[in-house]
């Protein structure tokens, strides 16, 4: 029996394949994206808690918007130089953290929530936020909306 070499135009079609495999990114479960952000609203909280502005602005995607009352801040400089006096003194003047987070089955959209805390612990609003997967895998924050806590309708 006769054992045939495979032709060379075969084995470089294999290889070619093999090599565009594993140039495409691992596919995250839902579970997994989720956990990315609640990690990163996390770590962008502790920006706050730290008083480390600078690490505040590296969270903005340069177009993002920030909603300050019923004004919109535009551009991560924008938002940058408005909050930065939220970093200045030695103690935060609020805290937060995401209650809930999802992510689009894209995995390059997310929306976090949860409560804001006053510096004793209280709850004093809600924030919503919109993440954008950036390359490389950074997680950006395009949208920003803060709310006060609004009384209980009867």
């Amino acid at each position: 029996m006769k054992i045939r070499r495979p032709s060379s135009l075969f084995v470089l079609l294999l290889l070619l394949a093999g090599a565009s495999r594993a140039e495409e990114p691992a596919r995250s479960s839902p579970q997994a994206l989720r956990d990315e952000v609640f990690a990163t609203e996390r770590a962008f909280a502790k920006t706050m808690a730290d008083r480390d502005h600078a690490a505040f602005r590296s969270f903005l995607a340069e177009e993002t918007v920030f909603f300050s009352g019923e004004k919109a801040l535009r551009g991560a400089e924008a938002v940058a130089a408005h909050w930065k006096r939220f970093y200045e003194g030695k103690e935060a003047p609020f805290s937060w953290d995401p209650a809930q987070v999802e992510v689009l089955d894209s995995g390059t959209l997310a929306l976090s929530t949860g409560p804001v805390r006053d510096p004793d612990g209280k709850v004093s609003g809600t924030f919503t936020s919109i993440w954008r997967r950036e390359a490389p895998g950074k997680w950006r924050i395009v949208f920003d909306r803060g709310c006060p806590v609004c009384g209980a309708k009867p």
